[in-house]
């Protein structure tokens, strides 16, 4: 590694520590943690989630994302049955990757465009995730698992690059002079395995999808066989995107 390369790296963790850089808009996601920490009742949890009426018809319509991939029959009506199905760990995830999202489409050429690439890739692969659920139950393998787990843990698929890459821009736009893309690429393609468990690590976001996360790309294994990790990472061998790739697979 150069000197600028690891006084990039140095500095890039360093943003990637500070939630609310990374983040953005925190001003329902501070609430709504402590209110899922606390297991506060439904109706709090409403309270919040209303109040910005665009997450919640994110965390509706990312619920039946996750239905209309065949593994539930039922669509959920309103705000209270999504937030009741999903789940604690799931209602955040859907909160974390909208805001998330949110921050990366304020961010300036050149990286909007690279950072919008893996959103799509990000999405795409959570729509094969979701598939390939069905697919395994569709077969009659015995199996327990939801799909919205499936799909959050997705949309976290390539979060180191994001990131990263948010971060970087981040950092060159506090600089005097810019840092060449170059440097920031060489950095994702050697370091992306620790910058995508500090990430996770330092955002606060749940050890389950962490550790799945590693399952997902073949860094950790697993001998549980309902492994949202398991699913996701045939999706991610498929398309060659594992950090630690597997010897052979039947694709």
């Amino acid at each position: 590694m150069t000197y600028l390369e690891q006084q990039v790296l140095t500095q890039v963790k360093a943003i990637i520590g500070n939630e609310e850089q990374v983040i953005g808009r925190r001003g329902i996601l501070i609430p709504l943690k402590k209110a899922l920490i606390n297991e506060a009742d439904i109706r709090v949890l409403i309270d919040i989630v209303s109040s910005d009426p665009a997450l919640a018809a994110h965390l509706l319509w990312r619920s039946n994302t996750a239905q209309a991939g065949g593994i539930i029959s039922t669509k959920n009506r309103s705000i209270k049955d999504a937030l009741i199905r999903l789940g604690q760990v799931n209602i955040y995830r859907y909160a974390f990757s909208f805001y998330l999202k949110e921050r990366l489409d304020e961010l300036k050429e050149p990286y909007s465009k690279l950072v919008k690439g893996y959103w799509a890739l990000t999405e795409s692969i959570a729509v094969d995730a979701v598939q390939h659920l069905r697919d395994i139950e569709e077969s009659d393998q015995p199996i327990d698992i939801d799909a919205d787990e499936v799909q959050t843990l997705a949309l976290f698929s390539v979060f180191g690059q994001v990131i990263t890459l948010s971060a970087f821009a981040f950092l060159n736009a506090a600089s005097e002079k810019a840092i060449s893309l170059q440097v920031i690429k060489t950095l994702i393609d050697t370091q992306q395995q620790s910058l995508s468990i500090e990430a996770f690590e330092a955002l606060g976001l749940d050890d389950d999808l962490r550790n799945e996360f590693m399952v997902a790309h073949n860094i950790k294994q697993t001998d549980n066989a309902n492994s949202a990790g398991m699913v996701l990472r045939h999706v991610l061998a498929k398309r060659n995107v594992l950090i630690n790739p597997l010897p052979d697979i039947d694709s």
